[in-house]
């Protein structure tokens, strides 16, 4: 029998609010994106308000020892009645379901929109906020610098070309990447604007006469073909130069004498030539404006030794809650509307205030652990960088792996040896010959590189299996495809080509 009826069940569920969502999201955030939703939340919320004032104590909030003695299970809570709960509640995992606060549902029911709710979805969409100076706008559109888009178009603007071909040009312009390549099929374009693929390439021909020479090619050697015709140098010889470039990356001279038919001689020349050309011509435009690395952590050696961690203050947001106008309008309050409204706000800054807080600190317990793990490598350099994985971190701390990986995500740290990321001292192990110790992946990728630069003075060049018996004499048990694969990926050519650029100087 199918039927409705009513019944009652008993279960255990982790409810995660709102709040404690956004607390969790903030570990994640960068820098620049935390500023940019404090500015959200204090545009959005009249409790708030920052303490321009106050500096953030040293001991407190913004600094540590790492040879100091570390209670890893020493955890701020949000609620000094109940820190086993704050603290689990901060640990928890941000995908877990949640249930809307009855503030939140009153809130809902009064018609409240996004915009009103707390979290992550608007601000994106905020800034600094307050109208800009007379003129100032302006003058920033005369400064800024063209990107080539612009400086195409305005090129292609003064063309005897008709609207329609216009229309193409601008279409091809769309095309353009960052490096002044034109991507995308001549075909496509044609059948999009609904004419003829030779009025396509009619119109090509007409943008390739732009600045800077080489423009709107389609490949590498069209490019170079481009800046050679402008010089009168492109010939039969220079032609076939172009079209064997994989035996110039090879080095194999050898080979492109006999293609090109030149001697030795004339092809130093067209070599060099070549190398007075530019590959990418877009490349000195304007684009997207690129984000400057602020570090989070500032690490410097103790005179006492080891080291001193602390946060860096130029980054933390200072906020406070507003209590006397938090007086004045619950006290002006007369609906139900209006009170649910100051209660939700009041919570909210309170929430916010002690999340930054919270967030502050546990950074700095998640810097201080990998300080305190790699400590040789801050005090000896690359090759003394240890294996280190989350789960290390995690339990020397007192805190789950999710939540360490969103505390290093998009996080930097300034050291006596650069600018890191916090998750550039994580990396992977490889087992030692003895098998009772391990090697970081890293230091043995800079092993390596260390290797193959030097190979040179030594009038020897290492093919892989002699670094692999090299790197099993110090002790590290690595593969052939291993060594390739880390070869690879620091861009050095195999041996065989690095054999014949030696030979050739």
């Amino acid at each position: 029998m199918i039927g409705q009826r009513l019944e009652i069940r008993q279960g255990q569920g982790l409810v995660i609010t709102p709040q404690l969502q956004q607390a969790i999201k903030l570990l994640q955030l960068s820098n620049q994106e935390l500023e940019a939703f404090v500015e959200a939340e204090l545009e959005r919320n009249p409790l708030l308000k920052r303490d321009e004032e106050a500096d953030i104590p040293g001991e407190a909030v913004g600094e540590a020892s790492a040879d100091l003695p570390n209670d890893p299970h020493a955890e701020l809570s949000f609620d000094e009645a109940r820190p086993d709960a704050a603290e689990q509640a901060m640990d928890t995992r941000a995908d877990d379901v949640y249930d809307a606060s009855p503030g939140e549902r009153a809130t809902e029911g009064a018609g409240g929109t996004d915009e009103a709710q707390p979290g992550l979805s608007d601000w994106s969409r905020t800034g600094k906020g307050g109208p800009a100076p007379e003129g100032e706008g302006l003058e920033r559109a005369d400064s800024r610098e063209l990107t080539l888009w612009e400086h195409l178009q305005a090129q292609l603007s003064g063309t005897p070309l008709n609207a329609a071909d216009r229309a193409i040009g601008l279409a091809l312009i769309e095309m353009v990447d960052d490096h002044g390549y034109l991507r995308g099929d001549l075909a496509e374009v044609a059948d999009r604007l609904g004419c003829g693929v030779d009025r396509v390439e009619a119109v090509l021909a007409v943008c390739h006469g732009f600045e800077p020479t080489g423009i709107m090619a389609r490949s590498v050697p069209e490019c170079l073909k481009l800046q050679l015709v402008e010089r009168n140098r492109f010939d039969p010889a220079m032609a076939a130069l172009l079209d064997n470039l994989e035996l110039l990356a090879r080095h194999n001279l050898s080979a492109l004498r006999s293609a090109c038919g030149v001697d030795a001689e004339d092809l130093s020349e067209m070599i060099s030539e070549l190398k007075a050309l530019t590959p990418r011509p877009g490349a000195g435009f304007g684009g997207e404006p690129a984000q400057t690395v602020i570090p989070d952590v500032l690490v410097r050696p103790d005179p006492a030794g080891g080291w001193r961690i602390e946060l860096n203050a130029d980054t933390l947001p200072r906020l406070l809650v507003d209590k006397r106008y938090h007086g004045v309008v619950s006290a002006g309050a007369r609906s139900d509307t209006e009170k649910t409204f100051v209660a939700d706000c009041a919570a909210q800054a309170n929430w916010l205030v002690k999340s930054l807080d919270q967030r502050a600190k546990t950074i700095l317990k998640v810097s201080s652990e990998i300080i305190r793990q790699q400590d040789a490598f801050f005090a000896f350099g690359v090759e003394f960088l240890r294996p280190l994985n989350l789960k290390t971190v995690a339990d020397a701390i007192g805190m789950h792996e999710s939540t360490v990986s969103r505390v290093t995500s998009n996080k930097y740290m300034a050291t006596p040896r650069g600018v890191f990321e916090l998750k550039f001292f994580f990396t992977s192990a490889i087992q030692s010959v003895d098998g009772q110790s391990s090697h970081s992946a890293e230091a043995v990728r800079h092993r390596i590189k260390s290797m193959i630069d030097h190979e040179g003075r030594d009038g020897d060049v290492l093919s892989d299996d002699r670094i692999v018996e090299l790197l099993n004499q110090a002790g590290i048990d690595i593969a052939r495809r291993t060594v390739a694969k880390y070869r690879e990926a620091l861009r050095i050519p195999s041996s065989v080509e690095r054999k014949r650029r030696l030979k050739t100087g």
